[in-house]
């Protein structure tokens, strides 16, 4: 394999351990502040929405049968329905809508 390839994989490795370990090694007691332990709590929520929605957009031919497709996962997922509920909805909301927008 080629030497570059290991050299950026051990920045990786490396970059990726530090910013796991320096806040074990920072943090030493519980954190007790309200505001921040909620900051913490949604950070991977804000950053899973924050990759997700941009790719959502782009996942099929067409934006506007991506964007019937994410509103209709949303739809269901606020009223509560399942993972399974909503991707197969979502999955069939983007198939109608393709072939709808390929008749027009």
């Amino acid at each position: 394999m080629n030497k570059e390839f290991f050299i950026y994989l051990a920045i990786l490795a490396v970059s990726t351990y530090l910013i796991r370990a320096i806040p074990f090694a920072a943090v030493r007691k519980k954190i007790t502040n309200r505001f921040l332990r909620s900051f913490l709590y949604y950070i991977p929520y804000t950053v899973l929405s924050a990759m997700t929605f941009p790719a959502a957009f782009y996942a099929t031919g067409s934006i506007a049968s991506a964007a019937l497709g994410l509103l209709a996962a949303v739809v269901l997922a606020v009223k509560g329905k399942g993972l399974t509920v909503v991707a197969v909805a979502a999955s069939i909301a983007v198939f109608i809508s393709d072939l709808v927008l390929k008749m027009i």
